[in-house]
């Protein structure tokens, strides 16, 4: 043999002498039936198989991959290399059938051996010296370890777009439900064995993994993504301890829960859901953890009409403007306090933690500013929602 060139680390059988092509290709003839008996033997999940399609794939595939060897021995390889589609293939036709890929790899390791083992035999026949024998081993399990890889490459690849098959088909039913889809949530439903709930709550949410979102929810939950928005259906929100469940899967995530309502409805709960979603935003709701629509019906009533409510605040409040900044903090925090005390000079001093005669004092510069609307029910009323308008982070009236 030839002075053996340098060998590549990656792929060492283009370092393997050429001249040893003659001496190992009468070995192709049979090889591949060897190989796939010894696979068959020892590994039972490709006993039925190898009768079919995927035997004549594997037959073909280990034809084409020692036929190639021997052409790329002593020869530069493209970074692609050629016919690699095969292997990506064997790759996505396991997750197809339903099996991993331990089998495949170990097929893998199987045909390496037996390929060894009949190629050294004929090489030693030959008298190639032991060197060359040596690189001739390693270029062999170097060669199957890369279509192993490019075979767990098209399995990879076959599960992202599996998942992300399935995540559509959710998206799809997911915004079915929401719409008022009849047909077509029964159809969508149908491809993936999801029974429809009676009662439902529609969970909308920002969070970046929705199938593991539902999964820690459970029984039932179903995930999909409509716009920016995460949404998750979720079957009985009102079952014990499920509202317990569903704040621990989203922790501090910001999240809305729509009411609990009929699979005919779904649309309703979400409209809810997305509108609490968007105080969240705007601070009027906490945004830390879930928050649920039936808790808030309030700030959803007062916030409807955002334009609304703040002309209302513009107007109700204009007596004010005159004030400084910290003028005007204080009288509207006085102000909050004492409507939401009904009046009661004693309970507003002890939120604010200020002497009941300076609740007095300022009690009567506000009656002085706000003039008689400050004494009407009706012009109190309109007082205090132009005071969540205003405040929309205070949280509840009286809130300091």
């Amino acid at each position: 043999m030839r002075e053996q060139q340098e060998i590549p680390l990656e792929r060492p059988w283009q370092a393997v002498p050429a001249e040893l092509r003659p001496i190992l290709e009468p070995e192709l003839g049979t090889i591949a039936e060897e190989i796939i008996r010894a696979i068959v033997t020892a590994i039972p999940a490709y006993r039925r198989p190898m009768r079919g399609a995927f035997g004549r794939g594997v037959h073909t595939a280990i034809e084409q991959g020692l036929g190639q060897f021997l052409d790329q021995m002593g020869h530069p390889v493209p970074a692609e290399r050629p016919g690699r589609e095969v292997y990506l293939a064997l790759g996505r036709g396991e997750l197809r059938a339903g099996r991993g890929l331990d089998a495949l790899q170990l097929a893998y390791r199987i045909g390496a051996r037996v390929a060894w083992r009949r190629f050294s035999a004929a090489a030693r026949a030959a008298g190639v010296d032991g060197s060359t024998q040596a690189l001739l081993a390693e270029a062999i399990f170097a060669y199957i370890d890369e279509l192993s890889a490019e075979s767990v490459e098209g399995f990879a690849r076959e599960q992202t777009v599996d998942a992300g098959e399935r995540q559509r088909r959710h998206s799809a039913l997911v915004r079915a439900v929401v719409s008022g889809g009849g047909e077509d949530i029964e159809r969508l439903a149908a491809t993936l064995a999801w029974t429809a709930p009676r009662r439902l709550g529609v969970l909308v949410c920002g969070h970046r993994n929705p199938e593991r979102l539902a999964a820690l929810i459970g029984e039932g939950a179903l995930a999909g993504r409509i716009d920016e928005y995460v949404v998750i259906l979720i079957p009985d929100p009102d079952a014990p301890g499920r509202r317990d469940r569903i704040a621990r899967a989203l922790g501090t995530r910001t999240a809305a829960l729509g009411p609990t309502v009929t699979l005919e409805r779904a649309h309703a709960s979400y409209d809810r859901a997305i509108r609490c979603t968007a105080l969240q935003a705007a601070g009027v709701i906490s945004p830390e953890g879930l928050a649920d629509s039936d808790e808030h019906l309030a700030a959803l009533v007062v916030h409807a009409d955002p334009s609304a409510l703040g002309d209302l605040a513009s107007r109700r409040l204009a007596a004010l403007d005159g004030l400084t900044p910290m003028q005007r903090e204080r009288m509207e925090t006085t102000l909050a306090a004492w409507l939401a005390r009904h009046g009661s000079v004693p309970e507003t001093a002890a939120d604010l933690v200020v002497h009941p005669q300076t609740v007095r004092y300022r009690v009567a510069r506000l009656r002085e500013l706000l003039g008689a609307e400050f004494d009407d029910a009706e012009g109190r009323f309109e007082l205090a929602l132009a005071l969540r308008a205003s405040r929309p982070g205070a949280g509840e009236i009286g809130t300091r």
